[in-house]
């Protein structure tokens, strides 16, 4: 009977790709995972790792135990939540990764709920970028996700996870207020010349807003980068950028930006992912269905 412990290190180490990786995400030395993977190797009797320069590479044999592995932990999650869903009162922990506008514009009135309606679930919630957090909740370091998905732009797609749309919202054109503007803007193309605050190169709002810029017929002058949104914010109520901004950022807070609707009138897709099999649990549930009520009381204005 091959020892589930190491099968999952053997996983770790396929998704994270180094022994250090894998130690530090699980809170091991580096030489008790080596060793680990040693034992297993003389367990199933074959060479389940090779060094490839300073990497270890998993030999097709290691390539089947990796999916067996993540065969057994859906099988314990599925049971773990069957084993919740026959309590009378929802309890556990829901580990959430959630982007910054969303957890300004959401995650507040969905925690007020949550310890209102289900106070025996501890909520525990991190900020992660959304292509991170997808892949992270994909690995199990989280239980659920909320990301987005700008237009054109495909959401990062991993295997075992379900998707369900939380609301949309209009991006636009922010700019300076008329007394700190360097020069009349109206229109998109009217801010070819001037400074702009940008996300980093990779993120899927970088990649929109470029290509947004290009369509248009120009190439942004990026002269700032944060994925901090607030600190966008406030570059161009000071009269120092340009930027494109989702509008849940303005959920709770006046703006003395000035907005202006872009082409087409883009919308930004907000959604909750989480693993198939971990749907079943109750806390998990619970969580979601009040999320979606707090993105449709946003959407309504409330």
């Amino acid at each position: 009977m091959l020892e589930i412990r190491r099968l999952v290190l053997l996983r770790e180490l396929a998704i994270r790709g180094t022994i250090a990786a894998v130690a530090e995400a699980l809170n091991f030395s580096p030489s008790a995972v080596s060793q680990q993977l040693s034992l297993l190797e003389k367990e199933t009797g074959m060479v389940l790792l090779r060094k490839s320069g300073r990497r270890l590479q998993l030999t097709p044999q290691a390539e089947v135990l990796v999916a067996s592995a993540g065969e057994v932990l859906d099988s314990l999650e599925r049971a773990e939540a069957a084993l919740q869903a026959s309590l009378t009162r929802v309890s556990g922990r829901v580990r959430v990764a959630v982007f910054q506008s969303a957890a300004l514009a959401l995650m507040p009135a969905a925690l007020r709920s949550m310890a209102t309606q289900h106070p025996d679930v501890r909520v525990e919630m991190v900020q992660r970028e959304p292509e991170e957090a997808l892949r992270e909740t994909w690995a199990r370091d989280f239980d659920m996700v909320v990301a987005e998905q700008y237009p054109a732009h495909a959401a990062p797609h991993h295997p075992g996870l379900d998707r369900r749309d939380l609301t949309t919202d209009a991006i636009r054109l922010a700019l300076p207020p008329v007394s700190e503007a360097l020069r009349p803007v109206s229109t998109l193309s009217d801010a070819r010349e001037l400074p702009w605050v940008m996300e980093p190169h990779g993120t899927a709002s970088r990649h929109f807003a470029m290509q947004l810029c290009r369509a248009t017929g120009f190439e942004p002058d990026v002269r700032y980068e944060t994925a901090d949104l607030q600190s966008q914010i406030r570059l161009v109520e000071s009269g120092n950028a340009v930027a494109l901004i989702p509008d849940l950022v303005w959920a709770g807070r006046s703006t003395s930006c000035r907005l202006v609707d872009l082409p087409s009138s883009p919308r930004r897709t907000i959604f909750t992912a989480q693993r198939v099999a971990g749907a079943a649990s109750p806390a998990a549930r619970a969580f979601r269905q009040t999320l979606e009520r707090a993105a449709a009381v946003h959407s309504a204005g409330g």
